[in-house]
Protein backbone atom coordinates (compact mmCIF):
# COMPACT_ATOMS: atom_id res chain seq x y z
CA UNK A 1 0.00 0.00 0.00
CA UNK A 2 1.48 3.61 -0.91
CA UNK A 3 1.13 6.63 -3.06
CA UNK A 4 1.40 5.60 -6.23
CA UNK A 5 5.41 5.93 -6.01
CA UNK A 6 5.45 2.13 -5.78
CA UNK A 7 6.39 1.35 -9.30
CA UNK A 8 7.99 -2.16 -10.17
CA UNK A 9 11.30 -0.80 -12.24
CA UNK A 10 14.71 -1.72 -11.65
CA UNK A 11 15.91 1.26 -10.24
CA UNK A 12 17.95 -0.80 -7.57
CA UNK A 13 21.14 -0.28 -9.67
CA UNK A 14 20.84 3.52 -9.69
CA UNK A 15 23.36 4.17 -6.67
CA UNK A 16 26.45 2.57 -6.06
CA UNK A 17 26.47 -0.07 -3.20
CA UNK A 18 28.99 1.83 -1.10
CA UNK A 19 26.68 4.74 -0.42
CA UNK A 20 24.90 5.03 3.26
CA UNK A 21 21.10 6.39 3.64
CA UNK A 22 20.35 8.20 6.03
CA UNK A 23 17.39 6.69 8.47
CA UNK A 24 15.17 8.30 11.30
CA UNK A 25 12.84 5.22 13.09
CA UNK A 26 10.09 7.31 14.36
CA UNK A 27 7.28 5.95 16.35
CA UNK A 28 5.11 6.20 19.67
CA UNK A 29 6.99 4.05 22.39
CA UNK A 30 6.70 0.49 22.49
CA UNK A 31 5.69 0.35 18.93
CA UNK A 32 9.21 -1.97 18.31
CA UNK A 33 11.51 0.68 16.66
CA UNK A 34 14.00 -0.70 18.50
CA UNK A 35 13.13 -4.42 17.67
CA UNK A 36 12.68 -3.32 13.98
CA UNK A 37 16.46 -1.97 14.58
CA UNK A 38 18.37 -5.20 16.25
CA UNK A 39 16.30 -7.51 13.61
CA UNK A 40 18.17 -5.96 10.98
CA UNK A 41 21.03 -5.50 12.32
CA UNK A 42 21.40 -9.01 14.16
CA UNK A 43 18.59 -11.17 12.13
CA UNK A 44 17.58 -12.38 15.21
CA UNK A 45 15.22 -11.21 18.12
CA UNK A 46 16.74 -9.15 20.85
CA UNK A 47 15.22 -8.46 23.99
CA UNK A 48 14.91 -4.20 24.65
CA UNK A 49 14.11 -2.03 26.96
CA UNK A 50 12.51 1.30 25.98
CA UNK A 51 15.06 4.07 24.72
CA UNK A 52 15.76 6.56 27.26
CA UNK A 53 17.38 8.48 23.79
CA UNK A 54 18.55 6.86 20.78
CA UNK A 55 20.20 4.02 19.01
CA UNK A 56 21.97 4.06 15.96
CA UNK A 57 23.73 1.64 13.58
CA UNK A 58 25.13 1.16 10.55
CA UNK A 59 24.08 -1.51 8.65
CA UNK A 60 24.42 -3.17 5.15
CA UNK A 61 21.19 -5.03 3.64
CA UNK A 62 20.61 -7.22 0.77
CA UNK A 63 17.76 -5.81 -1.10
CA UNK A 64 16.56 -7.68 -4.07
CA UNK A 65 18.59 -10.51 -5.51
CA UNK A 66 22.19 -9.32 -5.07
CA UNK A 67 21.74 -5.66 -4.49
CA UNK A 68 23.63 -4.56 -0.81
CA UNK A 69 22.84 -1.34 0.58
CA UNK A 70 24.35 0.62 3.73
CA UNK A 71 21.52 2.20 6.00
CA UNK A 72 22.98 4.24 9.04
CA UNK A 73 19.57 4.04 11.02
CA UNK A 74 18.80 6.54 14.22
CA UNK A 75 16.11 4.96 16.50
CA UNK A 76 14.10 7.60 18.13
CA UNK A 77 12.84 7.29 21.69
CA UNK A 78 9.22 7.98 21.22
CA UNK A 79 8.04 8.90 24.73
CA UNK A 80 6.57 12.03 24.83
CA UNK A 81 8.89 14.37 26.58
CA UNK A 82 11.57 12.84 23.76
CA UNK A 83 9.67 13.48 20.12
CA UNK A 84 10.43 17.36 20.12
CA UNK A 85 13.76 15.91 19.13
CA UNK A 86 12.61 14.01 16.50
CA UNK A 87 12.95 16.96 13.86
CA UNK A 88 16.77 17.01 14.83
CA UNK A 89 17.87 13.65 13.63
CA UNK A 90 15.12 13.89 10.24
CA UNK A 91 17.42 16.97 9.01
CA UNK A 92 18.70 15.82 5.57
CA UNK A 93 17.49 12.40 6.57
CA UNK A 94 16.91 10.40 2.94
CA UNK A 95 13.67 8.28 4.33
CA UNK A 96 12.19 8.05 7.79
CA UNK A 97 10.37 4.51 8.93
CA UNK A 98 7.49 5.27 11.35
CA UNK A 99 6.55 2.41 13.50
CA UNK A 100 3.36 1.89 14.68
CA UNK A 101 1.92 -0.67 16.65
CA UNK A 102 -0.99 -2.74 15.15
CA UNK A 103 -2.64 -4.02 18.01
CA UNK A 104 -2.78 -0.37 19.87
CA UNK A 105 -5.79 1.17 18.47
CA UNK A 106 -6.33 3.52 21.17
CA UNK A 107 -2.97 5.33 20.95
CA UNK A 108 -3.59 5.28 16.70
CA UNK A 109 -5.04 9.07 16.64
CA UNK A 110 -1.60 10.21 19.19
CA UNK A 111 0.69 8.09 15.86
CA UNK A 112 -1.30 10.02 13.31
CA UNK A 113 -1.15 13.29 15.44
CA UNK A 114 2.97 12.65 15.17
CA UNK A 115 3.42 11.41 12.04
CA UNK A 116 1.79 14.42 10.61
CA UNK A 117 3.74 17.09 12.63
CA UNK A 118 6.91 15.22 11.20
CA UNK A 119 6.09 14.78 7.53
CA UNK A 120 5.02 18.58 7.48
CA UNK A 121 8.26 20.02 8.82
CA UNK A 122 9.45 22.33 5.71
CA UNK A 123 13.16 20.02 5.91
CA UNK A 124 10.50 17.07 5.66
CA UNK A 125 8.37 17.45 2.58
CA UNK A 126 9.46 15.15 -0.30
CA UNK A 127 11.34 12.73 2.56
CA UNK A 128 9.98 9.13 1.69
CA UNK A 129 7.97 7.59 4.57
CA UNK A 130 7.72 3.94 5.40
CA UNK A 131 4.90 3.15 7.77
CA UNK A 132 5.32 0.07 9.43
CA UNK A 133 2.21 -1.79 10.81
CA UNK A 134 4.16 -4.25 13.55
CA UNK A 135 2.79 -6.87 15.68
CA UNK A 136 0.65 -7.81 12.67
CA UNK A 137 1.14 -11.29 13.73
CA UNK A 138 -1.00 -10.57 16.83
CA UNK A 139 -4.91 -12.06 16.67
CA UNK A 140 -6.44 -8.86 17.65
CA UNK A 141 -3.78 -6.59 15.22
CA UNK A 142 -5.73 -4.02 12.89
CA UNK A 143 -5.85 -4.27 9.30
CA UNK A 144 -3.33 -2.34 6.79
CA UNK A 145 -6.72 -0.48 5.54
CA UNK A 146 -7.47 0.34 9.33
CA UNK A 147 -4.10 1.40 9.67
CA UNK A 148 -4.16 3.46 6.83
CA UNK A 149 -7.64 5.07 7.66
CA UNK A 150 -6.72 5.87 11.11
CA UNK A 151 -3.08 7.23 10.29
CA UNK A 152 -5.50 9.35 7.23
CA UNK A 153 -1.92 8.11 5.36
CA UNK A 154 -3.99 10.00 1.92
CA UNK A 155 -3.83 13.02 3.75
CA UNK A 156 0.05 13.56 3.74
CA UNK A 157 1.64 16.15 1.59
CA UNK A 158 1.00 14.56 -2.13
CA UNK A 159 5.31 15.80 -2.24
CA UNK A 160 5.34 12.91 0.48
CA UNK A 161 5.81 9.50 -0.84
CA UNK A 162 4.98 6.77 1.70
CA UNK A 163 4.50 3.25 1.49
CA UNK A 164 2.50 0.89 4.08
CA UNK A 165 4.51 -2.49 5.50
CA UNK A 166 2.87 -4.99 7.94
CA UNK A 167 5.47 -6.66 9.51
CA UNK A 168 6.44 -8.60 12.58
CA UNK A 169 9.57 -7.40 13.92
CA UNK A 170 10.79 -10.43 16.53
CA UNK A 171 10.30 -12.64 13.66
CA UNK A 172 11.71 -10.37 10.81
CA UNK A 173 8.70 -10.98 8.25
CA UNK A 174 7.93 -8.02 5.81
CA UNK A 175 11.07 -6.07 7.00
CA UNK A 176 13.22 -6.54 4.39
CA UNK A 177 9.98 -6.00 1.72
CA UNK A 178 9.32 -2.62 3.42
CA UNK A 179 12.97 -1.78 3.09
CA UNK A 180 12.63 -2.20 -0.39
CA UNK A 181 9.92 -0.23 -0.79
CA UNK A 182 11.89 2.41 1.30
CA UNK A 183 14.91 2.49 -0.75
CA UNK A 184 13.01 2.93 -4.19
CA UNK A 185 11.32 5.76 -3.04
CA UNK A 186 14.37 7.28 -2.28
CA UNK A 187 15.62 6.52 -5.45
CA UNK A 188 13.04 8.04 -7.14
CA UNK A 189 13.31 11.26 -4.69
CA UNK A 190 16.68 11.87 -5.81
CA UNK A 191 16.35 11.58 -9.39
CA UNK A 192 13.63 13.64 -9.31
CA UNK A 193 15.86 16.20 -7.65
CA UNK A 194 18.38 15.88 -9.98
CA UNK A 195 16.30 16.67 -12.82
CA UNK A 196 15.10 19.65 -10.64
CA UNK A 197 18.85 21.34 -9.91
CA UNK A 198 19.83 20.28 -13.96
CA UNK A 199 15.96 22.48 -14.91
CA UNK A 200 17.81 25.46 -13.50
Amino acid sequence: MGNGLSEQRPILSSFPSFQSFHIAILGLDCAGKTTVLYRLQFNEFVNTVPTKGFNTEKIKVTLGSSRTVTFHFWDVGGQEKLRPLWKSYTRCTDGIIFVVDSVDAERMEEAKTELHKITKISENQGVPVLVIGNKQDLRNSLTLLEIEKLLALHELSSSTPWHLQPTCAIIGDGLREGLEKLYEMIVKRRKVLRQQKKKR
